[in-house]
């Protein structure tokens, strides 16, 4: 009986899991679309605020996440951390060729 206990755990455990990456998957999505749309115009299409927020609490979460030792978390804070970086890239260029015209 307790090892059919142990055994339905570690299933659930893992559907859970699987669970969790599915919907780190879309909330990914938000972003990944937002990404291309910037990657398109070559510059950011939102606030510059929304991406500084975005990369000081996408650090904090993934600290969080190594801490929690939950790789869900981690590889959605990691993948998130790219993104922002590179509109954050892109706020700098866009200021830097707007103050060299």
């Amino acid at each position: 009986m307790f090892n059919n206990l142990l055994h339905l755990s570690f299933e659930s455990s893992t559907i859970w899991i699987i669970i969790g990456f599915v919907g780190q998957a879309l909330f990914f999505m938000r972003f990944f679309v937002q990404w291309l749309a910037s990657e398109k115009a070559k510059k950011s299409v939102v606030p510059d605020l929304f991406w500084y927020f975005s990369l000081s609490g996408g650090a904090v979460l993934l600290t969080y996440a190594f801490y929690r030792q939950d790789p869900v978390f981690i590889l959605g804070q990691g993948m998130g951390l790219l993104i922002y970086l590179r509109n954050i890239y892109f706020l700098k260029k866009t200021k830097n060729e707007q103050q060299d015209s």
